[in-house]
């Protein structure tokens, strides 16, 4: 990942490990969409909707995510096995006043019927040096937001749907 705004986040899906990285590993940008509520009139697209509230201000916005890489390891003796899926996204509708995201969605069995799923993504403020003071005061916090609503929604649209 490249240099920026590091950010973090993670949740647990109460199912085990083999069941949840079947999910994403078939169709991640499927289980995003659906995860994120993004429009059945936009099914057709790779989109998802990302938002957050701040302050009590809704805060929106289209984004195209784009999968790179899927990656399973089995585990070893002294780790066990994980899945990472290498990500980005950027808005659909002016993508240079939102920031563009890098990173990856680790998921590892946290017990037999327990799977961790942990973000830790990269973002690049929009605008340069205005960007950069804007994502200061109050940009980093939207982000954080937004992340940690996206992990939240894939995970509860895993634990409702993996039945």
């Amino acid at each position: 990942m490249s240099q920026g705004q590091r950010i973090r986040s993670y949740d647990y899906v109460n199912h085990p490990y083999a069941r949840v990285r079947e999910a994403l590993a078939a169709n991640p940008q499927a289980v995003f969409q659906s995860a994120t509520r993004a429009a059945a009139s936009r099914a057709k697209s790779l989109a998802s909707e990302l938002h957050v509230d701040v302050a009590g201000l809704k805060v929106s916005a289209e984004i195209a995510i784009v999968v790179r890489e899927i990656q399973s390891s089995p585990g070893s003796g002294t780790s066990g096995p994980a899945t990472v899926i290498r990500l980005e996204w950027e808005a659909v509708n002016m993508p240079h006043l939102f920031p563009f995201m890098q990173a990856e969605l680790s998921l590892y069995p946290l017990t037999a019927s327990e799977t961790q799923l942990d973000f830790a993504g990269v973002y690049q403020p929009p605008l340069g040096v205005l960007g950069s003071a804007v994502n200061a005061l109050v940009g980093h916090r939207i982000a954080e937001g937004s992340v940690h609503r996206f992990v939240t929604d894939v995970a509860e649209y895993l634990r409702t749907s993996l039945k």
